[in-house]
């Protein structure tokens, strides 16, 4: 069974609002991060306000592959769960690795 317009509609429409509201997150993070950082350059704030925006950054590409395997499986679309759940692997695996390499 191929998806619907209006489950892609509905697709889109979250997918653009997750990647809207993750790159405001990160962006005001970033910036308070900075601002902080020009006033106290040793200050833990700056130091947690910027990783946490490069955090934000980082996740909103997963949370994205992850918000599409739940909206196609609502949409018995099986061949692009298979497909976004194959790219979740990947994402998953290279996480995994970047931490252990480290």
């Amino acid at each position: 069974m191929r998806a619907t317009e209006k489950g892609l509609s509905r697709l889109e429409t979250r997918l653009g609002h997750l990647l809207v509201t993750g790159v405001i997150l990160s962006a005001t993070a970033l910036v308070l991060g900075l601002g902080t950082w020009l006033f106290a350059p040793s200050s833990r704030a700056a130091d947690f306000l910027l990783r946490t925006g490069l955090l934000l950054l980082m996740a909103t590409p997963i949370l994205r592959v992850m918000v599409s395997v739940v909206e196609y499986a609502r949409m018995r679309d099986w061949f692009f769960v298979a497909t976004t759940l194959a790219v979740l692997a990947v994402l998953a695996a290279t996480i995994f690795y970047a931490f252990t390499a480290a």
